[in-house]
């Protein structure tokens, strides 16, 4: 007999005892979960929160209604930010079987990296076990990975990753990752994805209050993302030429630290001048936009923990995407529906290039004027480091990558959305 708790699923109500529209009944053999809401897989993953916070630590899923869905809803909803919660199940079809274990495997590597401390994720370290995690998916001499680190950034032009980090004692990193399943040296590149890879963000001298600080270990989350979202894709069977970019800083308070004032000079010649040191991930973006424009791909996305604007808008729920693009946009939010992931689409117009005045340089580091629209002058920011910004290009603010508390689906901490859609753009 098991040992663990049996879960079943039922489309029936729970008897009147259980009370009105009940989640959750249990018998003598488990729990039942009734899956009466229109919206099954979120009421799957919500009974499998509340089992979760029970103290339940190991269930067995049982029944013929469980399928790759269902099962993967459970799987998030039970997972926990303190523990392995243990989840079994009878094996499904193969290819749903391999499906489910893939995402089982990326979104919890992603998970567990923002979950560590900043102690243990330093920008070196991040984009090392970036590369091995990739390395680790893909078939063998497919993956080529150069590190650029310290000095060595102003010596091949990335000032605005330099810039950044220069305030702590722990160095600066720049990730380039080649994959290249092709076996011609000279493929095209299909799609270059850049993240954000801030290991942690004080906010510099615009320094943070310590509620808003408190976080901000997962401030390398569009890192982790775009890493697992290449990782997936490979996972699914990507046969073209991708290349990953994370650029990964620590942001913080020194004698040696970004000044308000200060100008950085790009490698495309733009002068940027900081008037806020909490604005710091869009510094270290454009140097890897510039790198992905060299790439000459069709497709650019960048992933990054950008805006408190983004959160404020959509909420823990849902990333948020911003584009020029329409049909690059449409496919997006498509692919997002098709992993029942939460993507929603901010504004960016040209007009919001223009909304980042100075003084003193080509473009400040933030918008101006009262109601400054942030994630979107954020983008427009961005845009100014993409060859061709109106084609091929989109940013995600990443508004679901991390919540600082439990909610009735999720524990705290990094939630994993967002690979899905990432593999399934890259791959349809």
């Amino acid at each position: 007999m098991s040992q663990k708790m049996t879960v079943q699923l039922s489309s029936i109500a729970a008897l009147a005892h259980w009370g009105e529209n009940a989640p959750l009944s249990f018998t003598a053999e488990g729990a039942v979960i009734h899956c009466t809401d229109s919206d099954v897989y979120s009421a799957i993953q919500r009974a499998a929160r509340k089992l979760a916070t029970q103290g339940l630590v190991a269930v067995e899923l049982q029944g013929p209604e469980w399928d790759l869905e269902s099962i993967w809803s459970f799987v998030q909803g039970f997972r926990d930010s303190k523990s392995n919660n243990d989840v079994t199940w009878a094996a499904l079809v193969e290819v749903d079987e391999k499906e489910l274990n893939d995402r089982i495997l990326t979104t919890n590597w992603t998970r567990e990296l923002i979950n560590k401390t900043a102690e243990e994720v330093a920008p070196r370290q991040l984009t090392t076990m970036a590369a091995e995690f990739i390395k680790s998916v893909a078939p063998a001499g497919t993956v080529t990975a150069k590190i650029i680190k310290d000095k060595d950034l102003l010596t091949e032009g990335w000032t605005g990753i330099y810039a950044v980090g220069r305030g702590s004692e722990r160095t600066s990193a720049m990730l380039q990752l080649d994959y290249n399943p092709t076996g011609d040296a000279d493929a095209p590149v299909f799609a270059c994805l850049v993240g954000k890879g801030i290991t942690f963000d004080s906010g510099g001298y615009s320094i943070k209050p310590s509620g808003g600080m408190a976080s901000m270990k997962a401030d390398m989350g569009g890192s982790a993302l775009a890493t697992a979202g290449l990782a997936m894709s490979i996972l699914r069977g990507l046969d073209k030429r991708v290349k990953l970019i994370l650029c990964c800083a620590e942001n913080m308070i020194s004698g040696r630290a970004l000044k308000l004032g200060d100008i950085i000079t790009y490698k495309n010649g733009k002068t940027v001048e900081i008037l806020n040191t909490d604005a710091e991930g869009r510094l270290v973006l454009a140097d890897g936009l510039q790198f992905a424009s060299a790439q000459n791909p069709e497709l650019i996305i960048d992933c990054a923990t950008l805006t408190g604007a983004a959160k404020m808008a959509v909420g823990n729920d849902f990333h948020s995407l911003l584009s020029f693009d329409d049909e690059l946009s449409q496919k997006a939010l498509t692919s997002a529906q098709e992993e029942n992931e939460g993507l929603w689409r901010l504004p960016l117009m040209e007009f919001h290039r223009t909304m980042l005045p100075s003084n003193f340089a080509d473009l400040a580091n933030i918008g101006s004027g009262a109601y400054s629209p942030g994630a979107s002058t954020a983008a427009g920011f961005l845009s100014y480091f993409v060859e061709d910004y109106q084609k091929g290009w989109m940013h995600m603010d990443c508004s679901a990558t991390y919540r600082t508390a439990p909610s009735d689906k999720w524990s705290a901490g990094a939630t994993g959305v967002g690979v899905r859609t990432l593999a399934n753009i890259l791959t349809k």
